[in-house]
């Protein structure tokens, strides 16, 4: 259960238990504060009888016959002394015009707040109840009933003058009455009545669930939720009713509407008051309790419960005990219910006291999570709703959320949540940074510290890196990579690592550091130096980016031993800064690295280092013998008889072999290759590259005593030289092996070269005499003769103008057109060829055709 103690200047009285409720975990719905001002000096002298509440104001009914109107902060704003004794109610009509008085001494007056218009009566027994037209300042609308043992409609006629007439007696006092719209519920002994005043029927009677109690002390409370649903509330029990329309099928003799109880369900106390409050009700609860000491009841603080209600029970959202001045001495009649519809304000009465519970608002909620240290949720309540809190402000909770972490001691998570909520205040982002200081947790916070918009003060930067320096060199080292070089004055932490390193100079995080620090002092020969000396991976990103091409001049070798590829490639591609010639002279002592930079140049481009393929030939020769003959082969500017020389001296065959016939000394190369290789195969391979008659023949010569090697030109040579030639020189009697199987290869090669060239002139012939007909049936083609056509010889055109006139035409393949009499006769043949082609060429062309008509 929520505990709703409300704090004024004044003492309150203490609750007769001594044990307070534990606070539950859950937020409470409303909140409350004590109606002061007015309020307090009225009820210092004088007790509350009644109150009602309109929009604009409230008016408050006392013990000895006094009603006061306050505004909403309970200062008084009019007094009417209306009775010697109780005001037993008060009513005021929608627009608080008019108000309606009733007192225990039967005086009954209706009179308008600020006009001259009034009604007073007096009858001989108490009036309990009053209630006026909801509106009543309409001329048409003047009527208010009373309740005492009987329920009296009071309505002004045509002429001014008021008339009563009795709506209901005999069923005791009247106790409770509330007006809504054109219906009137009220409560006697026996139950609860409704009147339509439209039609002047009674609609219906909910009888009293419990009558075991005294309706004097356990009255009716009535509430209208809307214009056809009234609550009621008597003893425990709570009733929902819904007035209907008949169907006019059913009315007979019956009431043109009826009640349907849509709810019924009992409670745990004592019913004092009722409210609506959306689709749930506020219910004002009168509390007995067992004392345990004592073993009798006593009056315990009364209730103010939110209830959601089910059709035969309900569910309890929230219940607050209300600790309100005399509660002690309090009985179930002496508190009162009243509300304001437009602003969800329930006014708690009681003859000592007038509390006011509202609804709470965003600043309440917040106000809640902070009471319970939830300070995330109060921080995320506040970004959502901060164009509605009044209060609070988001940095404020933000900066009580940081604290709180501190104090728990969750410094990393109060580190992360400072880059949100100090966002872009730098003051406060300083204040902080000296606050994790003071706790030792600086490096906590380092991770999360503005690096840009805003940009703190260099001092702050330098404490936290200094802080690191003593401390973890891993995590200063991380620092300087990823913070801008302008956080800090470089030369001061430069100086720091200097000492550092003079106490451990061989710390490889320091060196590698201190290179980073010259680099963003753009003392970028220092960090090179320390670059080298570790042998770091950025060393060349370095170079590059920085342009210290100039600075490396003399760290060739550093570079190369280092990563050959790296700086072979590095040293290439800016030529134009470092020449060929520098780097081959820096890496003179060193002809293993002088090798992979005029290797790799080679490969590049056969001509650049041409100066270089005389010393080449020898570092080829000494590092990288399988690239020679590559070398060799692609060179242009290669000595030859230098390389030859060399490759003699270390024996290298395949190289002087090329060297050899690269030279023209064919014969010699093949000599070498067959007494130095004994490798028939790459001889015969030799000797079809030379492609040398002569060759053949020494080849031939040699291999005419060698079994084996017979085998291998009988099998390899038969496309080159005519087989017959090797067979003929064959010693008779001399075992060659696999014979049998060279001379079937020999003849399938003749087969196939035979077959080969059948195919060939089959596939000639075919096409030719394909493109023959293609060509004749080209030339069958008529050929279109028009009046723009003219004659080669005459120039006129080809066709007479007069079309009756017979012509005679002839008209070449080549599509040259002559007047038949302007050919010349030929004497030797009949043929006619084309006079302007035939010159050229007695082709198909000049075949012809000829028109007669």
């Amino acid at each position: 259960m929520e505990e709703a103690e409300e704090q004024e200047t004044g003492s309150l009285e203490e609750s007769t238990d001594e044990s307070e409720e534990e606070e539950s975990e859950e937020e409470p719905k409303l909140k409350y504060e004590r109606l002061s001002n007015g309020v307090t000096e009225i009820l210092q002298k004088d007790a509350a009888s009644c109150m009602t509440v309109h929009d604009k104001f409230l008016a408050l009914g006392t013990h000895y016959g006094k009603v006061y109107l306050l505004d909403v902060q309970g200062n008084i704003t009019q007094k009417f002394d209306v009775s010697p004794v109780k005001i037993n109610q008060i009513s005021l009509d929608e627009s608080g015009e008019h108000m309606g008085v009733c007192s225990e001494d039967g005086k009954v007056q209706v009179f308008g707040l600020y006009s001259g218009e009034e009604f007073h009566e007096t009858f001989n027994c108490p009036i309990k109840i009053i209630a006026v037209h909801p509106h009543f300042v309409r001329s048409s609308c003047k009527q208010f009933v009373t309740g005492g043992k009987k329920l009296l409609l009071f309505e002004r006629s045509w002429m001014n003058r008021w008339k009563s007439s009795v709506l209901h007696e005999g069923e005791g006092n009247i106790r409770s009455v509330k007006w809504r719209g054109h219906l009137i519920a009220w409560a006697n002994n026996m139950g609860v009545k409704i009147f339509d005043i439209t039609s002047k029927q009674r609609i219906t009677n909910v009888p009293r669930d419990d009558v075991s109690l005294r309706p004097d002390m356990y009255p009716c409370s009535l509430c209208w939720k809307d214009g056809v649903t009234l609550i009621i509330g008597w003893g425990t029990s709570i009733t929902i009713c819904s007035v209907k329309e008949r169907h006019a099928g059913e009315m007979r003799d019956l009431p043109s509407r009826y009640v349907e109880i849509v709810s019924q369900f009992e409670t745990e106390f004592y019913i004092s008051g009722l409210a609506p409050l959306c689709d749930q009700l506020v219910v004002l609860s009168y509390v007995k309790e067992v004392s345990e000491k004592m073993e009798r009841e006593y009056c315990a603080r009364p209730r103010l419960d939110i209830i959601q209600p089910l059709p035969e029970t309900c569910e309890e959202i929230s219940s607050d005990a209300l600790t309100v001045r005399g509660f002690q001495e309090n009985e179930c009649r002496d508190y009162h219910l009243e509300y304001s519809e437009g602003e969800s304000l329930f006014y708690i009465v009681s003859p000592r006291d007038v509390v006011v519970a509202k609804e709470r608002d965003q600043d309440d909620h917040i106000d809640w999570l902070l009471e319970k240290k939830k300070y995330e949720e109060a921080l995320m309540a506040a970004e959502i709703s901060q164009r509605n809190i009044k209060r609070h402000k988001i940095l404020d909770i933000g900066l009580a959320y940081i604290n709180h972490l501190v104090e728990k001691g969750e410094y990393d998570i109060a580190a992360r949540k400072c880059q949100k909520i100090l966002g872009k205040n730098a003051a406060l982002w300083e204040c902080e940074v000296y606050k994790f200081k003071e706790i030792g947790q600086l490096k906590a916070i380092s991770p999360y510290l503005p690096r840009g918009d805003p940009v703190l003060k260099p001092l702050i930067y330098e404490m936290i890196l200094h802080e690191y320096l003593e401390s973890d060199y891993e995590g200063f080292a991380t620092l300087i990579r990823e913070w801008p070089g302008d956080l800090y004055n470089n030369s001061v932490i430069v100086q720091a690592v200097r000492d550092h390193l003079k106490k451990d100079s061989q710390n490889k995080t320091l060196l590698k550091t201190l290179a980073e620090l010259y680099t963003y002092d753009k003392n970028y020969g220092n960090a090179l130096e320390i670059y080298l000396t570790l042998r770091h991976k950025d060393v060349f990103q370095l170079i590059h980016k920085h342009n210290l091409f100039s600075s490396i001049k003399d760290k060739i070798v550093l570079l190369m031993d280092f990563d050959s590829e790296k700086a072979v490639d590095m040293l290439l591609d800016n030529e134009d800064k470092i020449s060929i010639k520098k780097v081959v002279e820096e890496l003179e002592d060193r002809p293993e690295l002088q090798h992979v930079y005029l290797h790799k140049l080679f490969k590049r481009d056969h001509h650049k280092g041409q100066r270089y393929h005389e010393k080449q030939i020898s570092l080829y020769a000494e590092y990288d013998r399988p690239n020679l003959l590559p070398f060799l082969r692609d060179s242009t500017h290669c000595p030859l008889e230098k390389a030859l020389e060399i490759c003699q001296q270390r024996n290298f065959v395949e190289e002087t072999v090329y060297l050899l016939s690269r030279m023209g000394n064919s014969r010699s190369a093949l000599k070498m290759i067959m007494e130095e290789l004994h490798d028939v195969d790459k001889a015969i391979e030799f000797a079809k590259e030379q492609d040398d008659g002569e060759l053949w023949e020494d080849l031939i010569l040699y291999s005419i005593d060698k079994p084996p090697f017979i085998t291998g030109l009988l099998n390899n040579i038969g496309t080159h030289v005519d087989p017959i030639l090797l067979i003929h020189r064959i010693k008779e009697g001399m075992e060659i092996p696999n014979l049998r199987d060279s001379l079937v290869k020999i003849l399938q090669d003749y087969n196939l070269q035979i077959l080969l060239r059948e195919g060939c002139k089959k596939i000639l012939v075919s096409d030719s005499l394909s493109l023959l007909k293609k060509m004749h049936r080209t030339q069958m083609k008529g050929v279109l003769v028009d009046e723009e056509n003219i004659c080669e010889s005459c120039l006129s055109p080809i066709l007479p103008t007069d079309a009756a006139k017979p012509f005679s035409a002839v008209v070449f393949h080549c599509r040259h057109m002559f007047h038949k009499e302007c050919l010349p006769v030929s004497g030797v043949s009949s043929t006619q060829y084309c006079n302007i082609c035939s010159a050229k060429n007695r082709g198909p062309g000049s075949a012809v055709l000829e028109m007669k008509k």
